[in-house]
Formats: C-alpha cells, sequence, structure tokens
C-alpha cells in the first residue's frame, strides 16, 4: 500500500537519524556520503541563480552572432525570468503533490537539456525558446531543492552549515556569474554561458543517489487549484514583465499601466480565490506565520534594495574606471566573498545558537551602511577601491550572506512536508518580485535624478549618470533601513518564541 510505504520509508530514514546522532555522540567520524545531498542541492541553486546574470555580458556577442535588433536582446534575460517568475507558486504545489525528490530531478535534467540547446541556438527564437525553458524547469527546482534541503538537514547544528552553504550560493550567484560570463565570452564564446550548466547537472546527478527518497508524496490529494494556478500565473508574469518594461519605457508608458493595474487585480482575485477553495495553491496558514512571513517580506526588501547597487557596480567599474567585463567581474568578487563569508563563517556557524533576530538586523544595517558608502561615489573619486568600493562591498556582501542564509532557513520552518514546496516558493517569488520592482525603482529615480542634474549643473554625461546613480543608492539606504525595521518588529527575540530549529524567530 502507498500509505504504508511512505511510512516505512520514513520510519527507517528517523531511524537512520538516530543512529547518525548516536554516532557523533560516541565519536565516530561522520560519514563524508551524509554531505552528499547538499553538495547537489547547493549546485542546483547555482545553476538557478548564475543564470539570472551570466548572459548580461555576452548579450553583445550574442546579439552579433544571432543578428538580434537592439529592442530584441533584452529578451535573452527576459525570456528566463518571465517562467521563473510566474511558475514558481505552480512549481511549489507539483513538488508537494509529486514529490520534492522526484520533481528536482526531474527539472535538474530539463534545466540541463534546455541549457545545452540554448547554447547550441543558431537563431534568436531558438535561444528565447531555450531560456524560457530553463525558466519553467527552474520555477519547479527552486522550490523542490529547498525543501529537500529542509526535510535532510533537521539537526539544529547541521542545518545551520547546510543553510549556510546553500545561502552562500545564493548570495555569490549573481556575482559569480557576471564574472563567468565575462571570463567565457572573452576566452571561449558565449555559447559556454549555457552550455556550463550541463557539467554542473550531470555532477549534482551523480550525487542524487544520496538524496534521501521521497517520504511523503501525494500527502495533498487532491488535483491542481486551477482557478488559483491562471490566477497566480498571469497575475506574477504581469507583474514581473511590467515592472521590466518600466525600467525601459517608464512609468506612465500605457503598455506598463496596463500590465501593472491587471497584475494587481489578478493577484487581488488570486488571494479572494485562495481563501475559499478546498486545496488552495497557496494555503493563507503559510503566510499567516508570523516570523515566516517576516522572512518574506525582509528578503523581498533587502532584494529590491540591492539589485540597484549591482547595476551600479557593472556600471561604475566598466564606464568610469574603463575596466574590462572580466576586471569589472573581478571588482565584484570582493562582494561575493563577503557573502560567502557572512553565510558560511558566521551564519552557517551562529543560526543553531542565537536568534534569527540577532543574525538579520546587523546584517540588514551592515548593508544599508555598504549602500551609503557607495552613494558617495563620484565620477572623480579618489582613491576609489580602498576607500568606497571595497570596503562597500564587504559591509553589503557580509549582510547578504549572513540576513540570506537566516530567512531562508526561517522561510520553510514549522512547515509540513504537503506545505514545503509552496512555502519555498512563495519565498522564491518574494524575491523575484523585489529584484524586478527593485530595478524599475532604481532606474526611474536614478534616471530622473540624472536628467535634473543634467539640467541644473553639468553637461558631463557620466558626473550626471553617477549623480543619478547615488540618489538611487540613498532610496536603496532607505529600503534596507525599512527591512530592518520590518526585521526588529516581526521577529521576536530568543526564548519568546516556540519555534523549532528558528530560535526565538
Amino acid at each position: 500500500m502507498p500509505g504504508q510505504d511512505q511510512k516505512d520509508q520514513k520510519d527507517q530514514r528517523d531511524q537512520q537519524d538516530r543512529e547518525d546522532r548516536e554516532d557523533r555522540k560516541q565519536g565516530a567520524p561522520p560519514d563524508p556520503r551524509h554531505w552528499w545531498p547538499l553538495v547537489v542541492i547547493a549546485l542546483a541553486q547555482l545553476m538557478i541563480v548564475l543564470d539570472g546574470t551570466i548572459v548580461n555580458i555576452a548579450l553583445p556577442s550574442m546579439q552579433a552572432e544571432l543578428g538580434m535588433s537592439d529592442g530584441d536582446r533584452q529578451w535573452a534575460i527576459i525570456a528566463y525570468v518571465l517562467p521563473f517568475g510566474g511558475l514558481l507558486l505552480l512549481g511549489g504545489r507539483i513538488s508537494g503533490l509529486v514529490g520534492h525528490r522526484r520533481t528536482f530531478l526531474i527539472s535538474l535534467i530539463g534545466f540541463a537539456a534546455a541549457s545545452a540547446l540554448g547554447g547550441a541556438a543558431n537563431t534568436t527564437g531558438v535561444l528565447f525558446g531555450a531560456r524560457a525553458l530553463q525558466g519553467v524547469f527552474a520555477a519547479a527546482m527552486a522550490p523542490a531543492a529547498l525543501s529537500l534541503l529542509t526535510l535532510t538537514f533537521t539537526d539544529p547544528k547541521e542545518r545551520g552549515k547546510a543553510f549556510g552553504v546553500y545561502g552562500a550560493m545564493g548570495a555569490a550567484g549573481s556575482g559569480v556569474g557576471l564574472l563567468a560570463g565575462g571570463v567565457l565570452t572573452e576566452f571561449l564564446d558565449w555559447r559556454w554561458c549555457l552550455w556550463v550548466n550541463v557539467p554542473i547537472a550531470v555532477i549534482a546527478l551523480l550525487g542524487l543517489p544520496y538524496v534521501p527518497r521521497d517520504a511523503g508524496a501525494g500527502v495533498r490529494s487532491g488535483g491542481l487549484d486551477i482557478p488559483g494556478v491562471l490566477l497566480s500565473v498571469s497575475g506574477l508574469t504581469a507583474l514581473v514583465y511590467g515592472l521590466s518594461r518600466a525600467e525601459s519605457r517608464g512609468w506612465d508608458d500605457p503598455l506598463v499601466l496596463v500590465l501593472l493595474f491587471a497584475s494587481v487585480a489578478l493577484l487581488v482575485a488570486f488571494v479572494a480565490v485562495e481563501a475559499r477553495v478546498r486545496q488552495p495553491l497557496l494555503p493563507p496558514r503559510v503566510l499567516k506565520h508570523r516570523a515566516r512571513g517576516a522572512a518574506f517580506l525582509v528578503s523581498a526588501l533587502m532584494l529590491a534594495a540591492l539589485f540597484g547597487c549591482f547595476l551600479f557596480l557593472s556600471y561604475y567599474a566598466q564606464t568610469v574606471l574603463g575596466y574590462s567585463p572580466v576586471e569589472a567581474g573581478l571588482t565584484i568578487m570582493v562582494l561575493v566573498v563577503g557573502s560567502l563569508i557572512g553565510s558560511m563563517l558566521i551564519a552557517g556557524r551562529l543560526l543553531s545558537r542565537v536568534g534569527v533576530r540577532t543574525l538579520m538586523v546587523p546584517g540588514l544595517l551592515a548593508m544599508a551602511v555598504g549602500l551609503l558608502v557607495l552613494s558617495f561615489l563620484e565620477a572623480d573619486s579618489a582613491h576609489v577601491l580602498a576607500l568606497y568600493l571595497v570596503p562597500a562591498q564587504l559591509l553589503i556582501g557580509l549582510g547578504l550572506g549572513i540576513v540570506l542564509t537566516a530567512a531562508t532557513s526561517l522561510a520553510t520552518a514549522e512547515v509540513g512536508y504537503a506545505d514545503m514546496g509552496t512555502a519555498s516558493a512563495a519565498f522564491n517569488a518574494g524575491q523575484q518580485v523585489g529584484g524586478a520592482v527593485g530595478t524599475a525603482l532604481f532606474n526611474t529615480v536614478a534616471t530622473a535624478a540624472t536628467a535634473a542634474y543634467l539640467r541644473n549643473q553639468s553637461t558631463d554625461v557620466t558626473s550626471a549618470t553617477v549623480h543619478g546613480f547615488g540618489v538611487g543608492l540613498l532610496v536603496a539606504t532607505g529600503i534596507m533601513l525599512l527591512a530592518a525595521l520590518v526585521a526588529t518588529v516581526l521577529l521576536r527575540p530568543r526564548g519568546t518564541h516556540g519555534t523549532h530549529g528558528t530560535h526565538g524567530a
């Protein structure tokens, strides 16, 4: 019987967990295979985040070889972002129904195949289609990966280390993507920006046998919430696309206004439907948990503040400092190193010992200070690396690694097997929306400030652009401080909450 098989699998896994804990108490060396699931999940997370930025620097080469127009080249990025953001909730629901491990396996193979297809593309249609397929499979792989991480590492100390590594992949992936895109494009070919996913996926597949098998698939019985699926997919897609178009067209563009108003109407209808159906795509109980809701909101605000920072760093390094794409990528590696330290050496070690608020609030404040430092940069700033870029990026990286690790752990705290995929998907969806909002808002503020500077003070376009970015970074600093306030108010001190594994969340 399926129900008995699932119970037997769960009993076997619980027994193995007890034996592992007993071995550790007796000083037995840990089985190295115990950490293979973390390697598999971390590689998948790296691929997902990597592909959000790795093609950015390769765009000019793609455009020249495939004959893209200036208006079409952005679809190499949008084609990935739209299905990823729009289908996350559906992917999380499927993961809960089909099984997290099974969903992970299928989506990992699909993602690698889509990457191979994109790398071999000889027309823009094939490239955009492959990028869209990557987004579809990523929307299922992301919630399945986070669910597997949460279910596999339940010991508090191991959980901290595991989420530290996972957070490091999320925090460092964008920066690594920019560097890898520059290196692969300059020394090999732009096609390797997509083909690089294939060997990564093969390594992950080799370790998949060590990932625990599904022990609760099918717990959420019943079919899909079709109205909820249609409303969420259309609402999130319209929102992400509308925000991406606002970046170039402006907020008063008719298409942007229609998309944003439609997204609000669709998402409001989605919330109303979810409160009434028997098997909701996004159960209200997932969002009503105070600490989990705080993790969703804080991570969305954090990424809204940071996406403008990434744009500024890339522009400043290449346009103002005159760095090559590879040199610009190496400059951003300071932030990557900071995020690795923050996630693995700080949050990963302290997550099981201190309250989540104790980690998140200082991390958010560190990022706010880093953004503030960057806002003072000018086109002719003296000693720019020593006084501005290096200390600011270290602060931002440290804070990002700490906060993302803690928030990710909190996002799936006290969630049952059936809702694990949904909670993971909602967390990822919040980050996607936050990043899209932040990018559009930052560009709008920066563009307006640049235009005002040119009208009133100078005809130097570079100085005006850097000034505009500085104003945008001040707004980003305010958003980061708001995130710190939200974390302070919504997260309780350690010892005042009974959340297992979250320590005072």
